[in-house]
């Protein structure tokens, strides 16, 4: 758990530089920000989400960003204590026709979609027409498979395209799509499908990322087998690689979709309640938080496998009627100026990635950045962790020029859209916090152990909310105690997050990251991203993740995986060599200084690159079952970005305080590109 005492900010963090609301830009015809006027600005439209009649500034927010079949009449009910939240409960309306078919009709030949494929040369532009046309006869397809309301569709796909289209199809008819991130081994596809009692999947021959291919196909095909409730399989042509394909239950998308011209109506009696309330938040978040116009290109580099991908690739921008991105591919294929390209090929205005992403990027040097023309740019957003300063301030000044406003937004998929994040024009900013509650939020830090409300500033506990709000999940499927165990029942009254926070001398909120993710050396707690963030701010270092290990005489110990800088391994490394513990004494050094001797990492291994999921996050459970020699139990692997990025060939350097450097392996994770991955030490 997070320090339940009130604490001095940490040094590290350039607390009182704050940068100001910049402007995204107004002028050339540009509009003004939606929200304008400076902090105040904010503070006013705020206390109207939350205050008195909240009920009324929801309403209004409804009516206005989305088009009903029925008007609803209450607006909200139900609470924490059971979990029966519920909004616009009493309203009819559909998904598919807010996002595709009020745009079509208005202007049907603008670009709905940039698809920014795999392979650069092979990238296009797709209309609302020609996403209209598909998505009509996908749900075609789907009826005629026997897809009604309700039912769970599986769609298994790579990022091209055609997935917005599967969501889309999907949400037309009324069905549900669970989207199952693209790679993930035949066992976990299995559960998934087992799990959601699905009978149709929606796949593709292959995936292409980064110049690999991934074989979808024969994953599903090794996954059905203990899944006999599936009737149908539909596979999209992505790399025209042979496949197997069962008679009459396989079918090639091309085909069928060939067959099925028509329109396919939008019939109210496919929507739930819940659709509202996210559709809702969808929108706004993406409308405020990236201060989005109408003529914006919208660049969210996710994967639609993640809720980032759902809420910022396919609903949110769609719903506002702007073009969106799908990137097939990674940041760095086929160089490290892959981003930048895509920006300055497609003019996008805004961009949205992890801090992962920009560390890795940041890691590869400015020339990457700086050769481009980025001057479409207006928003830089940052979400799926908590960026640490020095990766913010490279961000706002090498990737922004110092003219674009950067928003470090705090969610999750439980929450469905933006919790905490500034405002283009209207919120300072500071580098590292995710500043201030976004409409409709109003949040609190308790002290950990009595659940106490911590008043005031310069007070760090765990977040809490005090109100639930129209996209807050409802449920966990299948599962509603759990739902309760996890979010409601730890604090009756609010939802727990699950993160510890900060709120500093200015009210400013800083996550520290999972409660799960404190370490507790000799009483003293700390945060990883604490202890990450001082590592990181090492010329020398790219990334970095900290695990706390049992240890028998301090209760845990820090230890630290360590990747650093291509152009310094080199010269890195030969130090390393020549004077065993120069570096590791350096780090050492620094976090003693910047966060405090208790902090000092016991172990720090420097690797050539840290094991991540395909979303770009960090997998710190392995690299702390690969610590204590848990090897035999990793655990599920199957969403490991590159299974064979760290594999028996590569090393690391292990240096331990007070002790001798040795070489050793540190971790090696062999994944087999077979439909049920291996992992090994």
């Amino acid at each position: 758990m997070p320090p339940s005492h009130t604490r001095p900010a940490d040094h590290h963090l350039p607390q009182d530089k704050t940068y100001p609301p910049l402007s995204p830009r107004p002028g050339n015809g540009r509009p003004a920000p939606h929200i304008s006027g400076g902090i105040e600005a904010y503070r006013e439209e705020w206390a109207k989400s939350v205050g008195p009649d909240s009920d009324g500034w929801w309403r209004e927010k409804a009516l206005s960003s989305l088009t009903w079949y029925e008007p609803f009449g209450s607006v909200r009910g139900g609470g924490f204590e059971n979990g029966d939240v519920h909004w616009f409960a009493d309203g009819i309306l559909n998904a598919c026709y807010n996002a595709l078919d009020r745009h079509y009709h208005t202007d049907p030949l603008k670009a709905a979609i940039i698809y920014e494929a795999d392979d650069p040369s092979d990238s296009r532009e797709i209309t609302f027409a020609e996403l209209f046309s598909q998505v009509n006869r996908l749900a075609n397809v789907l009826k005629l498979y026997g897809a009604k309301k309700g039912d769970v569709m599986i769609i298994y796909m790579p990022m091209t395209w055609q997935i917005v289209a599967a969501f889309l199809a999907c949400a037309r008819i009324g069905a549900v799509h669970c989207a199952v991130f693209a790679g993930f081994s035949a066992e976990s596809l299995g559960d998934r499908i087992n799990d959601s009692h699905s009978t149709i999947i929606l796949t593709a021959d292959e995936g292409i990322r980064g110049g690999k291919t991934i074989p979808l196909k024969e994953i599903v095909d090794a996954a059905l087998p203990r899944c006999p409730a599936v009737k149908h399989v539909l596979v999209y042509q992505r790399t025209g690689a042979s496949v197997s394909m069962t008679e009459g239950r396989d079918r090639w998308w091309h085909d069928e979709l060939e067959a099925a011209a028509g329109f396919c109506p939008c019939k109210p009696k496919g929507v739930v309640h819940s659709t509202a309330g996210y559709l809702l938040c969808a929108y706004l978040a993406v409308k405020y938080t990236f201060d989005v116009h109408p003529g914006d290109r919208y660049g969210c580099f996710a994967d639609v496998g993640w809720v980032l991908g759902h809420t910022h690739i396919v609903y949110g921008p769609l719903l506002l009627g702007v073009t969106t991105t799908v990137f097939e591919s990674i940041p760095t294929y086929p160089t490290p100026s892959r981003f930048w390209d895509i920006v300055d090929k497609w003019k996008i205005t805004q961009i949205y990635t992890a801090p992962t992403a920009i560390r890795l990027l940041r890691s590869k040097g400015d020339g990457y950045v700086v050769k481009h023309d980025l001057g479409s740019l207006r928003v830089l957003g940052t979400a799926g962790e908590p960026i640490n300063p020095e990766a913010w301030l490279w961000y706002y000044n090498t990737v922004g020029r110092g003219r674009c406003a950067v928003v470090d937004t705090y969610w999750m998929t439980e929450t469905g859209s933006a919790v905490i994040s500034p405002l283009p024009g209207a919120v300072p900013t500071k580098a590292g916090s995710a500043t201030f509650p976004f409409f409709g939020h109003e949040l609190e830090i308790l002290e950990a152990k009595s659940g106490k409300v911590l008043q005031g500033n310069e007070v760090e506990g765990v977040l809490v909310s005090k109100r639930h709000w129209p996209s807050l999940a409802r449920t966990i499927y299948g599962d509603h105690k759990r739902y309760l165990d996890t979010y409601m029942r730890p604090y009756p009254g609010y939802f727990f997050f699950g993160d510890g926070a900060y709120r500093d001398k200015d009210g400013y909120l800083w996550i520290r990251g999972r409660v799960d993710d404190v370490i507790n050396v000799s009483g003293h707690r700390m945060s990883t991203a604490e202890v990450e963030s001082a590592l990181l701010a090492h010329p020398s270092v790219a990334e970095t993740a900290v695990v706390g290990i049992p240890d028998p005489f301090t209760g845990q110990s820090v230890h630290a995986f360590v990747t650093l800088k291509p152009q310094s391994t080199p010269s890195a490394q030969t130090q390393t060599r020549t004077q065993p513990d120069a570096l590791a004494k350096a780090l050492t050094t620094q976090v003693r200084s910047i966060i405090g001797p208790f902090a000092a990492p016991k172990k720090i291994y420097i690797i050539p690159e840290q094991p991540k999921t395909r979303s770009g996050k960090i997998m710190r459970r392995i690299l702390r079952k690969v610590v204590v020699g848990e090897t035999d139990s990793l655990g599920d692997l199957s969403s490991i970005g590159d299974p064979a990025v760290i594999d028996a060939s590569e090393f690391g350097w292990e240096w331990s305080v007070g002790g001798e450097l040795t070489l050793e392996i540190v971790i090696k994770v062999v994944a087999e590109s077979s439909p049920t991955a291996e992992a090994r030490l």
